[in-house]
Formats: structure tokens, C-alpha cells, sequence
């Protein structure tokens, strides 16, 4: 549902082989994130297969414990036009992961052979009322994504 989605574009200077190298690296998430939310990394072996799941520390002010751990399931990852992932947590009752419905997806489509357009696409169609009753969807404007993939050309170019 095109509501229940934000999507930015921006070309970067640099192939999509460069950028998708930058995205697989969960070391480089917090800075292009930039909010501080997203913080270092608990697995930082870079994303080599669908399914894989990387756990990030992240700290928000809203979240009942302040620092907290995100583990996310890889959906989607073809070298070098697509990443996907599936932000969850894992119950600390019984190690199970949950999953919000929610994702994050980069589309990598060469524009010459020094550049790429990157589309950052973040989906919330899949959330279930009851985690909506939590968590305020989008939790951020539209220009965040903007700005993240801004981030992600400066550490790429």
C-alpha cells in the first residue's frame, strides 16, 4: 500500500558493486542511519545470504529500556541490485525472534558505469494492529530517508 510506505531516491557516484559493499557491512548502519538510533553493531560479519539475521545495538528515548537490540532477518540479497531486511526482536523468555512487519529495502540500478541510483524504500504494510498500538508508524518524516541515503553516498564516494 503506497501509505504504508516512504520511498527516496538519489543517484551516487559511485558503481552499484562500491555501494552494495557498503550496505552488506552492518559496521556502516549506525552512520548511515544518522538519527542515533542505530548504534554498532552485535554481528558485525557482513550479510552474505538470505535469512541470515544480524543483531544491531540501538538506543531510543522512547523505548522502555533505552538501549535495546534489534535483530534483523535478511529478505532480500542480490548482488548488486537489491539488500532487504526485517527489523525483530528476540523474546528474552524463550530466544524465539518476532518479527514487526516492517522493512528496510535498498534497489541499486547502475546509471553509468560510475554511478548508481539508489532507491531506499521503508515499508510498514505488514504491521499488525497490535505492535501499531505501540509503535507509531512512520516513527520518522520522510526526510530521513533522504537524508540516510546521503549518508550512504558520503561513505561510499
Amino acid at each position: 500500500m503506497a501509505d504504508e510506505q516512504m520511498t527516496a531516491s538519489a543517484t551516487i557516484n559511485a558503481p552499484p558493486e562500491a555501494v552494495y559493499a557498503v550496505l552488506v557491512d552492518p559496521t556502516t548502519h549506525a552512520a548511515i542511519d544518522g538519527t542515533g538510533w542505530v548504534r554498532e553493531p552485535v554481528d558485525p560479519a557482513p550479510l552474505t545470504h538470505t535469512g541470515q539475521v544480524f543483531r544491531m545495538a540501538m538506543h531510543h528515548e522512547n523505548h522502555p529500556d533505552k538501549d535495546y537490540e534489534m535483530a534483523n532477518r535478511v529478505e532480500v540479497l542480490d548482488a548488486p541490485r537489491a539488500i532487504c531486511w526485517m527489523p525483530g526482536q528476540e523474546s528474552p523468555e524463550t530466544g524465539d525472534l518476532g518479527f514487526g512487519g516492517w522493512t528496510w529495502r535498498y534497489d541499486l540500478e547502475a546509471a553509468s558505469p560510475a554511478q548508481t541510483t539508489v532507491t531506499l524504500t521503508y515499508d510498514w504494510s505488514a504491521v499488525s494492529p497490535a505492535v501499531r498500538e505501540i509503535i507509531q508508524f512512520p516513527p520518522f518524516g520522510s526526510d530521513h530517508l533522504e537524508q540516510s541515503l546521503q549518508h550512504l553516498s558520503n561513505l561510499v564516494e
